[in-house]
């Protein structure tokens, strides 16, 4: 565990230096961790108050005293009052976006970030060793290291850090679970194992004995993570832009990918349609910050380039348009933060606006002149209305000066007007009004287009009135779904040594480990070997010494001798046995319990004397050792041979008759009678 923790530098009173993995530091002192410490604190309360409504509701139905009933309703009353309040003060802390942002950020509309999902402790360590015991029938105190380790991973992704480094620690933990899911959670038991996360909207808890639940709230704080990483990013340099393009991409992409898979999650930030709302605001703010990406080193003053800008000014307000409907629909509308909504409306007129002062600019302050590619301009022109006022053509508007200047000032007066709504909806929202550099920002471009309509003003504007046509939206890159590779990077399972997963997990059930002592009889040990590891017992002779002290077809060696050889392929057992003499070795076997075991792919068969094999037989032969004792089996090749080749043509086992057997021996009846009252498993 050592190898994955660094120094943090910080030392209690006691003097003993602390620890923490890379990408979490439970000790930052950040408006983002003290959020996060609000978080929780509120998490606690809303369960506490959710529990005195219960039991006060529960109260009421079983009591039939008026005086009760009185006092219970009272008490509801104030319940359901501090419920309000904590769940207004939630709504307080998702809308808290200023913490979020870079402390550069000066000239940039404030962006959402998500925040992270909270959790409660759980203990491993009990349960899993009493899992080992019971199921794998191994000591569980052998793995104290390893639950340790597991334990100590998910803590850390409790307070990861705002970094590529977190999102690599809840990777991980991420990677880990479908392996310890394997492991020690049957499909057919529950664990008792109780996983509870905290909804980042409302504060209900909800709580699983699978792990669905916990790999889905993973990827949830991975998404969140993302999204707090692209508002913290410098949006006005070019690096910084592509930083936040990338984090809000993955953060859709992520949130996309849990939508995918995790479709019956019982939270309700979770839920289908909450997720298809944030993945839509994770792609407008991408789309967003590829407009700046474009405007960064600033638009050319020419028209082409002014009409181009409008397009993309329309696309972002597009699709702030598409998040703000789908924040408004009855399944999301009654917990999403007000000010997320309102935002997003703010947003969707303040960029149609400059969509239209674009337009205006590009009208008012040009004119077609004989160096002028007057084509070019036509198409550019064509291609930003979808439809024009009737008698109007492109070509006029460009050449004809009046009817330019006409629908010019109509373009500025239509983005007047936006901007006058921006800011009349930003004034609604009192988390929005602590923002104030987004009302610097909507004050300075309402000013902007005023300047522009007063310098363009005449007198014949209430006579002449034309009101300016919709700007098709189009862009030259497109924010997409992003799916980071980290989800799909490999971990060492921390339990391997109770196996391979393959055979060893939950889905299999196991017969105690027994002990076969393994004696050569006429240098040959009774039975072959086949898999890769573990290696599996095969044509077994039914009268060799070994079937006789317990020896079945389809066991698994999990030791020779003292030396463990779970994960060792067949050339390294044989190389373990090859030195069996006449006092012979003990073997460890298991035997699988589930009537379709999964048996290896891989297949080898170790008898004859071909090349690149090994055979049982050759290991101690001695050419002068000729003695006449009769054998118990008969060695003829064809007898082997129709054994090994039913084991070629079919994937089942052909197991030959025990001792203990008989062909003509009647099969007795099942159940038998005194099982009648047992359940079957």
């Amino acid at each position: 565990m050592a190898d994955t923790l660094l120094p943090n530098g910080l030392k209690e009173s006691r003097g003993d230096d602390k620890y923490f993995r890379k990408g979490c530091n439970p000790f930052a002192q950040t408006g983002r961790s003290k959020l996060q410490n609000k978080r929780a604190s509120l998490n606690q309360q809303i369960i506490k108050e959710m529990r005195m409504r219960a039991g006060a509701e529960n109260l009421l139905k079983a009591t039939s005293n008026s005086k009760v009933k009185d006092m219970v309703l009272l008490e509801l009353s104030y319940v359901n009052s501090n419920l309000q309040l904590l769940m207004g003060q939630l709504e307080g802390l998702n809308s808290s976006v200023e913490v979020y942002q870079s402390s550069q950020e000066t000239a940039n509309i404030p962006l959402i970030a998500l925040g992270l999902k909270e959790t409660k402790e759980v203990d491993f360590a009990t349960p899993f060793k009493d899992y080992i015991v019971s199921h794998y029938n191994e000591d569980g105190a052998d793995y104290e290291d390893e639950l340790a380790d597991l334990m100590d991973l998910r803590q850390s992704c409790r307070t990861p850090s705002r970094s590529e480094a977190g999102v690599e620690l809840l990777a991980k933990y991420f990677n880990h679970l479908p392996l310890v899911e394997s492991r020690f959670f049957s499909p057919t038991h529950h664990s008792s194992i109780f996983f509870t996360w905290y909804d980042s909207f409302t504060g209900v808890p909800v709580c699983q004995q699978n792990l669905s639940l916990e790999k889905a709230s993973v990827l949830f704080n991975m998404a969140a993570l993302y999204s707090q990483i692209g508002t913290r990013s410098d949006r006005q340099t070019s690096a910084g832009l592509k930083e936040a393009i990338s984090a809000f991409q993955k953060a859709a992409g992520i949130l996309n990918h849990l939508k995918e898979t995790f479709t019956h999650t019982p939270s309700y930030d979770m839920s289908p349609a909450m997720l298809a709302m944030l993945i839509r605001m994770m792609l407008a703010q991408a789309q967003e910050c590829l407009f700046e990406q474009l405007a960064l080193p600033g638009v050319r003053n020419e028209v082409v380039s002014l009409l181009r800008m409008a397009q993309e000014a329309a696309k972002v307000s597009e699709v702030y348009d598409h998040v703000h409907q789908s924040m408004i629909q009855t399944p999301v509308k009654d917990n999403v933060p007000f000010f997320w909504s309102t935002m997003s409306q703010v947003k969707t007129n303040h960029y149609r606006s400059m969509a239209h002062y674009f337009v205006a600019s590009a009208l008012l302050d040009h004119r077609v002149g004989p160096s002028d590619d007057e084509d070019q301009q036509e198409k550019s022109l064509s291609q930003v209305y979808d439809h024009l006022p009737d008698g109007c053509s492109p070509l006029d508007i460009l050449k004809k000066t009046a009817e330019r200047e006409r629908v010019g000032r109509a373009h500025i007066h239509r983005a007047t007007a936006g901007h006058e709504e921006a800011l009349r909806i930003y004034c609604l929202c009192h988390h929005l009004n602590k923002l104030e550099v987004l009302q610097d920002i909507l004050k300075a471009s309402h000013q902007r287009s005023l300047h522009k309509a007063g310098d363009n003003q005449t007198g014949e504007e209430f006579t002449d009135y034309l009101d300016a046509p919709d700007i098709i939206s189009k862009t030259e890159q497109q924010a997409e779904l992003e799916v980071p590779a980290i989800l799909k990077v490999k971990v060492n399972d921390f339990f391997q040594r109770l196996g391979p997963l393959s055979v060893f997990s939950a889905k299999q059930r196991w017969t105690a480990p027994r002990k076969v002592r393994l004696r050569t009889e006429d240098r040959d040990l009774g039975f072959t070997l086949k898999g890769e590891a573990p290696v599996q017992v095969v044509s077994l002779d039914p009268l060799c010494p070994a079937a006789a002290d317990g020896l079945k077809e389809g066991d698994y060696i999990v030791a020779v001798g003292e030396a463990e050889c779970k994960r060792l392929g067949v050339g390294e057992v044989m190389r373990l046995l090859k030195d069996v003499d006449e006092q012979g070795v003990d073997i460890t076997v298991v035997s699988v319990l589930d009537s379709n075991p999964t048996m290896p792919a891989k297949s080898a068969t170790f008898c004859g004397n071909l090349p690149k094999t090994y055979s049982m037989i050759c290991l101690a032969y001695d050419s002068d050792d000729k003695n006449g004792k009769t054998r118990k089996v008969s060695k003829k090749s064809s007898f082997l041979s129709w054994g090994l080749k039913n084991k070629l043509k079919s994937t089942s086992t052909v197991s030959l008759p025990t001792a203990e057997q008989s062909w003509n021996k009647a099969c007795p009846a099942f159940p038998p009678s005194s099982y009648k009252d047992a359940t079957l498993y």
